[in-house]
C-alpha cells in the first residue's frame, strides 16, 4: 500500500477489499465531495449506527471503538441526546439575545477551571477556538510569532492550518511560525522541561532575528499528533515561563486531552501544575454536537474586546450549550475521570505485558485513556508494521489509528466509558493482530 503522506492510516483509492456496494459509495463520495477528503483504513469502514463504545457497519458487524474522541462519552449517550432534543424543541438561537442557557453553560464550564481563567468565548469547532485565540494573542502582545511542535495539529482554518505541520508538506506553514521538536524523553538529554524550554527559547531567538515579535507558544498538552508525550508531569512549566518572559502567551490546546481524557483531571494542563493564558476546547465538548470554546484570563481578552466585537452565529447557541451542559453532567455523574484513570492504567499494564512476548511493541506513553504505543523493528520506528496492525485490528472489529511523524505510534483513545472487560477484548485482539 502506498502511504498517503497527507494522513497516516489513509485509504488509497482503487485498493482495499471493498464490496461492490461500498466501491459505488466511494465513487459517489469522490464525485460529490472532491479530492481533498480522506477515508480511514486500507478498506474503509461503512458505518450506520453507534451505541456506547460500539459502532455498527452496514453489514451488521460490530466494531469496538477505541479511537473516536468526538463521542468521548460513547456514541448516542441518552442523557446528551435528550438534552439536545429538548432544547432544540424549545429555543435555538445565537448569543446576541438574552438567554440563560449560554450563561448556565459558561458557569458550569468555568467551575472546572482555576479562578484565573474566568471568561469563555463559544465557537463551533476547536479550529475556530484556536483561530480566535491567535487573534486575541496578536492583539494583546503586539506580536505575530507562533511556536508549535514539529508534527502538531491545531485545526483547519487558513490561519491554524498554517501552524499544523501534521497536515503535510502540501499545506504551507505561516512565515511567522517556528517549529520545535516534540518533548520526547528519548531524544532530549537531561531534564526534559529545561530541554524543551531551551527549544522554545531557540525559536524565540530566531523570530527576533527575523524582526518578528513572539506572540504564542501553543501546544496540545499530550502532544497527540507528535506521538503522545505526557510525562513527566510538570515538564511544561519552564516552556510556559520562557514564552511569557519573551512577552508572549501560552495556549493549552485541550481539544484532544480535555474533558477528563487524561484521567484524574479535567484538563491536560492540570497535570503540569500551571495555568495557561488561554485554553481551547473542541470535539468532546458536545459528544458529537458541534460546540467548542476558548477559556481565557480576563486581562488577556481586554485589549481585543475593547477594539472589536465578536459573535458566532452558531457558537454558543442554546442547543449547543444545553448539549455541553449535559456532557459535563455525565462526566460528573458517571465519575468518568476516575474511570479514565483506572481503565487507562489497566490498558497500559496490559500493553506492557504484551510487550514481553511481542518484540515489535516498543515504548508506551500513556495517561488516562490516551495511549501511544510505538511499533518498532529492532528498536527503529516501523510505520509499515503499525499500519498493518491498525488494519488487522479493523478487520477483527477494533478501531484505532496511528500517529507521529513516522506513523509508527498506535493511537489508542477509546470513549471514557470503556470498561475493563472491553479493554481486555482490545488487548486480546491486539495480541492476535501482532501474531499474524
Amino acid at each position: 500500500m502506498k502511504r498517503d503522506e497527507t494522513m497516516v492510516n489513509a485509504y488509497v483509492p482503487g485498493q482495499g477489499n471493498l464490496s461492490p456496494q461500498d466501491q459505488a459509495l466511494v465513487a459517489r463520495r469522490q464525485r460529490l465531495l472532491g479530492p481533498a477528503y480522506r477515508l480511514f483504513y486500507e478498506t474503509p469502514v461503512h458505518l450506520v449506527r453507534g451505541e456506547g463504545v460500539w459502532l455498527y457497519g452496514a453489514d451488521g458487524k460490530a466494531y469496538l471503538d477505541c479511537y473516536n474522541n468526538v463521542a468521548s462519552l460513547g456514541h448516542c449517550h441518552p442523557h446528551v441526546i435528550q438534552a439536545t432534543a429538548r432544547q432544540a424543541a424549545t429555543y435555538a438561537s445565537h448569543t446576541r439575545y438574552l438567554n440563560e442557557v449560554v450563561l448556565d453553560c459558561a458557569e458550569k464550564l468555568l467551575s472546572h477551571f482555576p479562578p484565573e481563567l474566568s471568561q469563555v468565548m463559544f465557537t463551533c469547532t476547536g479550529s475556530e477556538a484556536n483561530d480566535l485565540a491567535l487573534r486575541i494573542a496578536f492583539a494583546q502582545t503586539g506580536g505575530t510569532g507562533v511556536i508549535v511542535t514539529q508534527n502538531a495539529y491545531h485545526g483547519v482554518t487558513h490561519t491554524v492550518s498554517g501552524l499544523s505541520p501534521s497536515l503535510g508538506a502540501g499545506v504551507a506553514l505561516g512565515q511567522h511560525v517556528r517549529t520545535i521538536p516534540a518533548p520526547d524523553p528519548a531524544q532530549m538529554a537531561g531534564d526534559l522541561g529545561q530541554a524543551f524550554a531551551a527549544c522554545v527559547q531557540g525559536a524565540i531567538d530566531d523570530l527576533h532575528r527575523h524582526g518578528i515579535q513572539p506572540a504564542v507558544l501553543i501546544v496540545d498538552t499530550v502532544f497527540s499528533s507528535d506521538g503522545v508525550f505526557a510525562d513527566p508531569a510538570g515538564f511544561l512549566q519552564p516552556a510556559a515561563q520562557t514564552i511569557r518572559n519573551a512577552g508572549g502567551l501560552f495556549i493549552a490546546d485541550e481539544v484532544q486531552p480535555g474533558f477528563g481524557r487524561t484521567g484524574g483531571h479535567w484538563w491536560g494542563f492540570e497535570r503540569h501544575g500551571l495555568i495557561p493564558d488561554m485554553v481551547s476546547l473542541g470535539k468532546p465538548m458536545g459528544n458529537g454536537y458541534p460546540v467548542a470554546a476558548l477559556v481565557l484570563r480576563p486581562e488577556v481578552l481586554a485589549e481585543f474586546g475593547a477594539k472589536g466585537r465578536y459573535f458566532n452565529t452558531f457558537g454558543g447557541n442554546a442547543v449547543a450549550c444545553a448539549t455541553a451542559i449535559a456532557v459535563m453532567e455525565v462526566i460528573e455523574d458517571e465519575n468518568l475521570l476516575h474511570n479514565a484513570a483506572t481503565v487507562g492504567q489497566h490498558m497500559a499494564e496490559g500493553l506492557r505485558a504484551l510487550a514481553k512476548t511481542h518484540d515489535s511493541l516498543g515504548p508506551l506513553r500513556a495517561t488516562g485513556l490516551f495511549l501511544g504505543q510505538d511499533i518498532t523493528n529492532n528498536g527503529a520506528p516501523d510505520g509499515a508494521e503499525a499500519a498493518r496492525v491498525v488494519n488487522a485490528l479493523r478487520d477483527a472489529g477494533v478501531l484505532i489509528s496511528a500517529t507521529g511523524p513516522k506513523g509508527h505510534t498506535l493511537k489508542i483513545r477509546p470513549p471514557l466509558i470503556l470498561q475493563k472487560a472491553e479493554a481486555d477484548l482490545f488487548l486480546t485482539k491486539l495480541d492476535h493482530a501482532l501474531k499474524r
